[in-house]
């Protein structure tokens, strides 16, 4: 390959992974185990007041800010398609009560957020993108429908190029 081109690659380094892995291991031990299961069983509880009448796909949310609060949230679908994702509800929640405003954080309240839903996976992009707005980095915690923990991530693992608010100069 071109050298040139080569250097226009960009995937994360292999001391860049390490380091994150590092950080989610000491996010968990000061969040605390018993804390992360708490705020997955409450995703999963809050996953049963979806209103998801059109895909079936029901979708649970909390956030834990760094203030100790927590925020939960579930998807609620249109016939348009259009509805609100969980973790955008659970967000909205927090800014609602003031998580910007109320604590020396501002605009990066969220420490970590816990998703039930069927299956594995992380937030979609669009998803991504709000937790980027308000966490340079955060746990991400993937749990199943029983608000057992599947896995634990973050959001530098795995929204590793975004565009934040840090772009625009907004710290």
């Amino acid at each position: 390959m071109d050298k040139e081109v080569e250097k226009l690659i960009f995937v994360p380094s292999q001391e860049e992974l390490l380091a994150e892995k590092v950080w989610i291991e000491e996010q968990i031990r000061k969040v605390g185990k018993k804390r992360l299961e708490n705020l997955s069983r409450l995703a999963a509880t809050v996953r049963l007041n979806a209103y998801r009448d059109y895909s079936r796909y029901s979708v649970g949310a909390a956030v834990l800010t760094w203030a100790g609060n927590i925020y939960l949230g579930c998807n609620a679908e249109t016939a348009t398609y259009d509805g609100e994702h969980a973790e955008r509800i659970a967000i909205s929640g927090a800014i609602t009560e003031g998580e910007i405003r109320k604590y020396e954080f501002g605009r990066r309240f969220i420490r970590a957020i816990a998703v039930s839903h069927p299956g594995k996976s992380g937030p979609c992009g669009g998803c991504r993108q709000k937790i980027a707005e308000h966490s340079d980095n955060c746990l991400i915690v993937d749990v199943d429908e029983d608000g057992a923990i599947q896995a634990i991530s973050s959001l530098k693992a795995l929204f590793p190029y975004a565009f934040t608010p840090s772009h625009l100069g907004k710290e």
